[in-house]
């Protein structure tokens, strides 16, 4: 039988990093998904096969600049799944078809406008270069990466998402940071509970041996039992 905890812990690192692709849920009268109004965005200072990361409320998106205002990203997607009509797949991504598409694990590499990319945010360009800078591609080389993947793709959260795109596009390994850092305090978390659990069955073993005073010691043996029962 498999042990439960990785398995929980690895859920609720699925629901939680959905926020770092879902838009505000921003309605008009006919309760469709309002697009962004254009922003004043300044593309000279872009060159083709940059690494673009936009900041979202919990997380980062990620893309691949191709020039003439084009960016190449993963985006969850379940429309690619009924249909093959490139027209109506290319229509921005509404939040129904964003979760659909993480909930069936299919996505798309689609190219975007940097308006529709970044989607009001703030854009950083490079950001990640400092942290491989013995792995940086060429930039030309980055952009045809990014284009010979277009389409339709698998799609995890965990271990297929936009960070990874960007990583091997730009660097030549798919990584994660965002997943990795997020994995490490999940894992923190659990052993800090185990830990809280630990000295629990140490106290009440104590008592039982050695013959303390429950008036004095339960208590406080309770305490932080209580707090990882709450947590």
């Amino acid at each position: 039988m498999k042990n439960p905890v990785p398995q929980a812990a690895s859920l609720l690192l699925e629901k939680l990093m959905l926020l770092v692709h879902v838009r505000p849920f921003l309605t008009g009268s006919g309760g469709e998904t309002v697009p962004p109004a254009p922003g004043d965005y300044d593309t000279s200072c872009f060159k083709r096969g940059d690494l673009l990361e936009v900041p979202r409320t919990l997380f980062i998106h990620f893309g691949i600049y191709l020039g003439e205002n084009r960016v190449a990203h993963l985006m969850p997607d379940i429309l690619p799944t009924f249909t093959d009509d490139h027209q109506q797949i290319q229509q921005v991504v509404t939040n129904k078809r964003l979760i659909l598409g993480v909930i069936a694990r299919t996505a798309s590499v689609r190219v975007d406008t940097v308006e529709d990319f970044a989607y009001g945010g703030s854009i950083l360009v490079n950001h990640m270069d400092r942290l491989f800078e013995d792995q940086v591609l060429a930039n030309e080389e980055a952009a045809r990466r990014a284009e010979g993947l277009v389409g339709a793709t698998a799609y995890s959260l965990l271990w297929n998402n936009c960070e990874h795109f960007v990583t091997y596009c730009r660097y030549g390994a798919a990584v994660s940071l965002q997943t990795d850092k997020f994995c490490e305090t999940v894992k923190m978390i659990i052993r800090d509970q185990r830990s809280v659990l630990a000295s629990v069955l140490v106290g009440l073993a104590s008592i039982v041996c050695l013959g303390l005073a429950p008036s004095t010691t339960l208590p406080t043996i309770f305490i932080p039992f209580l707090l990882w029962m709450a947590g």
